[in-house]
């Protein structure tokens, strides 16, 4: 469940008419700052965002699901459903499973070097 304050500011964002996509960076910025706290931790850097834009979509942020070249069709199959879950409550077994699992995972993937690279890596991939 994303925290009051980052709603909030997504819902400001939605008001002032910016993206989706600015609204959705409310909720990667607050899963780096989970990750950076030592509330769990990701894979990469690329899963860190990816549980970042999964949140938006569920509290209900219009953002479309990736194009076909982009992500593979399961994920593309996730980000629709995320879409349809938006403000349904989501299953206290399942989370707490999920919340396990994101703790034995590795901090790295929220500091600054893996955002910097993977920054980079994506310019590079956009330019390309």
């Amino acid at each position: 469940m994303p925290e009051k304050k980052t709603i909030q500011r997504a819902r400001e964002d939605a008001r002032q008419g910016k993206s989706p996509s600015t609204q959705a960076g409310e909720f990667v910025r607050e899963e780096m700052d989970h990750i950076r706290e030592g509330k769990h931790g990701a894979r990469s850097t690329e899963q860190a965002i990816a549980i970042g834009l999964s949140k938006a979509r569920r509290a209900g942020v219009d953002l479309a699901t990736p194009k076909t070249g982009m992500a593979s069709p399961a994920t593309r199959k996730k980000a629709q459903q995320d879409l349809k879950r938006a403000g349904s409550k989501p299953s206290a077994k399942r989370s707490a499973a999920e919340s396990a699992a994101l703790k034995r995972e590795p901090r790295r993937a929220a500091s600054h070097g893996s955002l910097s690279t993977h920054a980079k890596q994506i310019a590079r991939r956009k330019k390309g």
